[in-house]
């Protein structure tokens, strides 16, 4: 290889390096998350939490319990509205190649004695991803 040729090899070294980047980053911005792709995950993790805390463990009230013949489909079938719900307390950072979530609800009483709980998550969403950096809950009691 000739010396003046070197410097032609790196410069299409260089080319190929940021073109791979640039299609990376290219990548990142088309599969930067939505708010209706949170929206969804919210939903799905939601349909998890609520079965998880009202059928996986007794908190529901007796009589509930015995007049809720299945307790994680009648969960699962509210997903829409859960993940419409979650929508409506997030707000959403566009970061151009991720986006910030951040959702915040006070607790609701549900019926008298039953009350769901506060929560606080912020998330980051990426590459079509979500990753969860925080999440607070309140017990939903009074304070």
């Amino acid at each position: 290889m000739s010396p003046s040729s070197r410097p032609q090899g790196r410069h299409v070294l260089a080319m190929l390096v940021g073109g791979i980047a640039a299609a990376g980053v290219l990548s990142l911005v088309v599969s930067n998350p939505s708010l209706e792709d949170y929206q969804d995950h919210a939903g799905d993790q939601l349909v998890r939490l609520g079965t998880k805390e009202l059928c996986d463990e007794p908190t529901l009230p007796i009589v509930l319990r015995l007049w809720i013949r299945n307790c994680p489909e009648l969960i699962a079938s509210q997903r829409d509205a859960l993940a419409a719900l979650a929508a409506q307390f997030t707000t959403r950072s566009n970061l151009v190649v991720a986006s910030l979530y951040s959702t915040q609800m006070e607790g609701k009483e549900l019926l008298p004695g039953l009350r769901l709980p506060g929560f606080e998550v912020l998330s980051l969403g990426v590459a079509g991803r979500f990753v969860v950096f925080s999440a607070d809950a309140s017990n939903g009691a009074e304070e």
